[in-house]
């Protein structure tokens, strides 16, 4: 197995603490990464310290802001990719409900791989794939999962009023959307005001800080569902981020 000490002390300084069943599901999870990435592109990042802090941990990082250790909690991961940071969580906090939805079947191929080899659905909670683009399933017409989960969570470059529109309606009134950014966003906060009060939306934090042991900025931004998202949105697919509310 590969030497996860780093690792180890990094989620230490956020407080996050892993079994040694836990570290060797990241561990399957990085080998099964390495391998399907060979005949796919899933990351860029394939090292194994990099994909420790860069993935890995960063998945992590809302840890700190939000409490997941309630029990009955359902996550939606929009636009999964290769699973951060849905994986991540469930791994850590067993007891998730999560559902990774993403566009394209070859990525789901993978994760449905990745929950079978670590045993994702033994350890309480449960994990399932969807296939579709994030305004596929939360529209007003046949949107099955809209306002169904307690978290809705996105890892990804689009900016926030996009953001917003893409992950709000999957999350019901009295849930949470927990964005990870890169950096800090205090001028994207401030351009996607509107578009998060029009979604239902209010804004309980920002919070700035780096990943552990490095200088790279991250942003985790709560976001509080207070009223249900009208039915317009979201519009309809491509929308959302030519024309950001």
């Amino acid at each position: 197995m590969n030497d996860y000490s780093k690792m180890i002390s990094d989620l230490k300084s956020i407080n996050i603490e892993l079994s040694d069943h836990q570290i060797e599901q990241f561990d399957k999870y990085y080998n099964l990464l390495v391998k399907w990435n060979e005949v796919m592109n899933l990351t860029a990042i394939t090292e194994f310290n990099d994909v420790c802090q860069l993935h890995f941990v960063d998945s992590l990082m809302a840890v700190p802001y939000f409490d997941f250790n309630k029990k009955e909690l359902s996550l939606i991961d929009v636009g999964t990719g290769a699973g951060f940071p849905g994986i991540p969580l469930k791994i850590a906090f067993p007891h998730l409900k999560v559902t990774l939805l993403d566009s394209l079947n070859k990525r789901l191929n993978f994760l449905n791989e990745v929950i079978n080899e670590l045993g994702l659905n033994e350890d309480g909670g449960s994990i399932e794939t969807v296939h579709g683009r994030a305004e596929d399933y939360s529209n007003s017409k046949n949107g099955v999962l809209r306002e169904k989960f307690d978290i809705g969570t996105a890892r990804a470059v689009a900016n926030m009023s996009t953001l917003s529109e893409y992950i709000l309606p999957y999350v019901k009134v009295g849930g949470h959307f927990v964005a990870y950014k890169s950096n800090k966003i205090n001028e994207e906060i401030e351009l996607s005001k509107k578009a998060i009060k029009t979604l239902g939306g209010t804004i309980s934090s920002v919070n700035n800080t780096f990943l552990p042991g490095s200088d790279i900025e991250r942003s985790i931004v709560i976001i509080n569902k207070s009223k249900t998202t009208p039915k317009l949105y979201p519009r309809k697919a491509g929308l959302p981020s030519k024309q950001p509310l």
